[in-house]
């Protein structure tokens, strides 16, 4: 606890050390419950995958907040998950739970008495249960077909008594059931795209053909183009930049406004095929706009063309730096 004699700015240094030892002792926590996993785990992700109607999770206090984080999830990486509040379920939730459900069970103690109602209901439906709490011989872990069983560990708080380590376990607890259920679902980037398509996850996810310009927009030229004209085609359509194609329109170079530089002393004598750069960066279709971006920054190029998935030769599309910016990527 922070008195009054720890309050002046001398005594950052105590406040600074109690911050370490509470993540030390919370490290230590996920240290002790990675080593106590065991098949139990594995038996928890086949049930969950295996459960025809919704996964419903349910805990009591900072348990209970943990519990709505896991069903949140869990419902952001593709399986269907809800919370319910154990007191509200005694007072007619209960009907939000139906058979073919399984449930998911979050005690500390395992003898939260507001859980009972909630599994004796599942109890009779039939409903299989899931039990996370760090005694055995608990009602919780009684009552449950797995169980997940947590360490015995000291709070982080000084007087051992808010949850704080054990609220840690759980949180990690979940967020390992959910990403090893996705890998047991096989669900991948473009179905988690689905359930994400707004905010920084749906940017992150975003492919680089989303925002690409192609059709009439791609700046295209042909070996044998006088200047005269690639300069037009760089200026008309805006991206300064030139693709330079052969006879069958692959992509063989591309001209930039170094290159124009570069030839300034007899470029318009010359053709696209003397000017250009030969075996230009590129990048697939399906690449993640942010990798894309990661890729023009690494090679410092504000233009890149986008290469057609089954004909890798042949562009499909460019992308500009400011389309990163326009989409809030940067």
């Amino acid at each position: 606890m922070i008195t009054h004699d720890i309050r002046s700015e001398a005594a950052n240094h105590i406040i600074l050390e109690r911050g370490r030892q509470v993540l030390r002792a919370e490290i230590d926590a996920l240290v002790q419950l990675e080593a106590l996993l065991d098949d139990s785990f594995s038996a928890a992700v086949r049930l969950l995958d295996s459960t025809e109607g919704r996964i419903v999770v349910t805990g009591m206090g900072k348990s209970g907040h943990i519990a709505r984080k896991i069903a949140a999830t869990l419902s952001a990486t593709g399986s269907p998950a809800i919370f319910i509040h154990p007191a509200e379920a005694a007072h007619g939730d209960l009907g939000m739970v139906r058979h073919g459900d399984t449930l998911i069970v979050l005690s500390n103690s395992g003898a939260t008495t507001e859980l009972t109602p909630v599994m004796q209901h599942c109890r009779h439906l039939r409903i299989r249960i899931i039990g996370v709490a760090s005694r055995l011989d608990s009602p919780v872990m009684q009552a449950a077909d797995v169980r997940l069983l947590l360490p015995q560990v000291r709070e982080a708080c000084p007087s051992n008594i808010a949850p704080t380590s054990s609220t840690v376990m759980m949180l990690a607890l979940g967020d390992a059931l959910a990403m090893a259920l996705m890998d047991v679902r096989g669900i991948a980037r473009d179905s988690l795209k689905q359930l994400h398509p707004g905010g920084a996850i749906g940017l992150r996810l975003m492919a680089v053909s989303e925002m690409m310009h192609s059709g009439a927009s791609l700046p295209l030229v042909d070996l044998g183009t006088p200047m005269r004209e690639v300069i037009m085609t760089m200026t008309s359509i805006g991206f300064g930049v030139a693709g330079v194609v052969d006879g069958d329109r692959r992509l063989v170079g591309v001209i930039t406004d170094g290159d124009l530089r570069r030839h300034i002393g007899d470029l318009l004598d010359g053709t696209a095929a003397v000017v250009m750069t030969p075996n230009p960066k590129t990048v697939p279709l399906d690449m993640l706009a942010e990798d894309a971006l990661m890729i023009m920054n690494d090679c410092k190029i504000t233009t890149v063309f986008v290469m057609d998935e089954e004909r890798p030769d042949y562009p499909a599309g460019i992308v500009h730096i400011h389309d990163f910016v326009r989409y809030g990527l940067s």
